[in-house]
C-alpha cells in the first residue's frame, strides 16, 4: 500500500480540533473513582516459566466493576531494590498470551506488567485469560463495536478503567518504585497508553505506537481495515445509529486524552499504515500536553511501524528519562 494519508510536510502541522463532551473530565473521574472502591491486587502467584534469567506472577487485579484481570508480571532476577515499571497493553484481539513472549522491558532492566485484554485474546498471538462480565448492552459483537450506543455501556469505558486500574496494582506490587512508572503500547495498546497518561498525572513516561481510538471520526472515513472498518460495519447496518456512536466515541478518543497529559511522551508512527492512519497518530502527537514528546516515522512502512528498529528507539528514549536496573546477579538467587 502507497501512502494513502496527508503528506509528512503536512503532518507535521495537523493539529486538528477534537471536541471532547463537556463531561468528559466528570465522566471519567466518575468512572475510576468507582473503580478505586476496592485495593488494586487481588493476587500474585510465583510462576515457573522456564526462564532462570527472569522472575514472573501471575496477577489477579481489580478491573472495572472490580471484575478480576489478568496480568503478567515480571522483573529481572538477582536485582534488588524497587525498579522503575513499564506497564503495557496489547493490541486489538489479542490477550496476554505466555509469560516468555514478551521479554524486552524486563530483560532492559525494568519491572514489567502486561495487561490482559478483557474479552478478547481469540484472533492473535497465544489467548487471553480474562472474561468481560460487563458485555450485553445493544451494538455490534465485536470489542469495537459493543456497547457503542450509550457511553456508559461502551466495551473502552471497561477497558481503559482496566488500564488505569493495572497502573495502580503495579504500584502496589513489591520491588516496584511507584514513583517509576511508564505505559507502553502498540495499536489499540498505543491507544490504552495514551488515555492512561491523560488519566493518571504523574506517569513517569508515555510510549505509543501506531495508537488506535485517535481522531476516532477521521478513522472511520479513511480506512476499512479492522477496526475502525468494524464500527463502519456496523454503521452501515444500523443506520440510524451513527449519532450515538459517535458521541460514545468521543469519550473514548485519544486526542481528547492526550491534551490532558502531562508525561513524557514518545510516538511511532508508519506512513503507509492502513489499520491506524498517520493523520490519527499526528493527532494525537500535536495535542499531546507536554512539549516533551517526540515522534517517529517510516516513510515505506505499514501498521508494523518500524519494527525492532522503533524497540531500539524506545528504549534510547526511555532510559535516558526512567535508568533502569544495570546489575542483574543470577547466581544470588
Amino acid at each position: 500500500m502507497a501512502q494513502f494519508d496527508l503528506p509528512l510536510e503536512e503532518l507535521e502541522r495537523y493539529a486538528p480540533a477534537v471536541p471532547a463532551p463537556a463531561d468528559f473530565d466528570a465522566f471519567w473521574q466518575e468512572t475510576l473513582g468507582e473503580a478505586r472502591a476496592a485495593p488494586p491486587v487481588r493476587s500474585a502467584r510465583p510462576v515457573t516459566a522456564g526462564l532462570r534469567l527472569v522472575d514472573t506472577w501471575d496477577v489477579t487485579f481489580a478491573g472495572f466493576g472490580g471484575a478480576p484481570v489478568r496480568a503478567w508480571f515480571s522483573r529481572p532476577a538477582g536485582v534488588p531494590g524497587a525498579l522503575p515499571a513499564v506497564v503495557e497493553y496489547a493490541g486489538y484481539g489479542r490477550g496476554r498470551g505466555l509469560p516468555h513472549e514478551r521479554l524486552t522491558w524486563v530483560c532492559a532492566g525494568y519491572a514489567h506488567l502486561l495487561m490482559d485484554n478483557r474479552g478478547q485474546g481469540d484472533l492473535y498471538g497465544n489467548g487471553g485469560d480474562t472474561p468481560d462480565p460487563h458485555a450485553g448492552a445493544p451494538g455490534g459483537h465485536r470489542p469495537v463495536t459493543q456497547g457503542i450506543l450509550s457511553p456508559h455501556d461502551y466495551y473502552y469505558r471497561r477497558l481503559i478503567t482496566d488500564a488505569v486500574r493495572a497502573v495502580d496494582a503495579v504500584r502496589a506490587l513489591p520491588g516496584v518504585d511507584p514513583a517509576r512508572v511508564a505505559v507502553a503500547g502498540n495499536s489499540q495498546g498505543g491507544g490504552l497508553a495514551v488515555a492512561v497518561a491523560g488519566l493518571v498525572p504523574d506517569l513517569a513516561a508515555m510510549l505509543a505506537t501506531a495508537p488506535f481510538l485517535c481522531h476516532i471520526a477521521r478513522a472511520v472515513t479513511l480506512t476499512d481495515a479492522s477496526p475502525y472498518g468494524e464500527i463502519a460495519q456496523y454503521l452501515a447496518v444500523h443506520r440510524d445509529a451513527e449519532p450515538q456512536a459517535r458521541h460514545t466515541l468521543s469519550y473514548v478518543d485519544g486526542v481528547s486524552f492526550a491534551r490532558r497529559a502531562r508525561a513524557p511522551g514518545h510516538f511511532g508512527v508508519g506512513l503507509r499504515d492502513t489499520v491506524c492512519p498517520p493523520s490519527t497518530a499526528f493527532a494525537a502527537y500535536h495535542a499531546y500536553g507536554t512539549q516533551d514528546r517526540t515522534m517517529h516515522t517510516y516513510p515505506f512502512n505499514g501498521h508494523e511501524g518500524g519494527d525492532a528498529v522503533h524497540v531500539r528507539h524506545q528504549l534510547d528514549w526511555l532510559g535516558a528519562r526512567l535508568p533502569a536496573a544495570e546489575t542483574f546477579d543470577v547466581d544470588s538467587r
